[in-house]
């Protein structure tokens, strides 16, 4: 089933269009779960204990996100929508489980100027990549190379504890958080355009799976930003 045919669409532009509302309308569907999962966990005494009374807790639900990531992106081509869907609200919920720490941490006020600012500098780079002409398959390759790195920097900086090697793991976290923006709009781009080519995949899966994407890179954008922005409380 081609793009054009699944939205009974005249034109390549509005079924890609439509494709790109149905990404950020299931981003923002994940980012309103993580968002009240996270607000309503720290204002919960029993999941407060559950999540951080145990130190092992904390890392469970990473690993449970990060299987979920592997499934919902290895497998997006053999599951169902339905299934697609259900996994990305289940990390959704999980993510926001982790994300209670920073209200534990920063002031409700600097947490959403950081959203604010984070949701605008995505949105720029998002346009950026949807409708630049330049190719940014080499940008894939530098920032996959960038994260790989950032990562062991983290693990790293876990057990050092360093300031320092904090605060440059945030600047190169927003760097590469911000390029990742715009090279995976782009790719998002040309799968619908694939898609539409080869008659093969399904435009809902690839709203999941792009929706995904974005989630991650608007909330570890955002992540990085809190060290420059978020107001500590006292």
């Amino acid at each position: 089933m081609t793009l054009k045919n699944y939205y009974n669409v005249n034109t390549r532009e509005e079924g890609m269009n439509t494709l790109m509302r149905s990404v950020y309308m299931w981003m923002m569907v994940g980012l309103l779960v993580s968002g009240v999962t996270a607000y309503a966990s720290v204002h919960s005494a029993v999941l407060m204990n559950m999540i951080y009374g145990n130190p092992y807790m904390i890392w469970v639900l990473f690993i449970i996100e990060l299987g979920l990531v592997i499934a919902i992106s290895a497998g997006i081509n053999k599951m169902s929508v339905d299934t697609a869907r259900i996994l990305f609200i289940l990390f959704s919920f999980i993510d926001g489980l982790t994300l209670s720490s920073i209200f534990l941490v920063y002031t409700s006020t600097s947490i959403a100027e950081t959203f604010f600012i984070a949701s605008a500098m995505f949105g720029v780079m998002s346009l950026y990549g949807y409708f630049t002409d330049t190719d940014l398959t080499s940008w894939g390759k530098l920032l996959f190379m960038a994260l790989i790195g950032l990562i062991i920097a983290m693990i790293v900086n876990f057990f050092l504890k360093s300031s320092p090697i904090e605060w440059w793991v945030s600047v190169i976290g927003v760097i590469v958080f911000t390029g990742l923006t715009a090279y995976d709009t782009q790719k998002i781009k040309q799968m619908g355009d694939e898609m539409e080519a080869e008659g093969e995949r399904n435009i809902s899966k690839i709203a999941v799976i792009g929706a995904l994407e974005l989630y991650l890179d608007l909330i570890n954008l955002f992540l990085m930003l809190l060290e420059f922005f978020g107001g500590q409380k006292r």
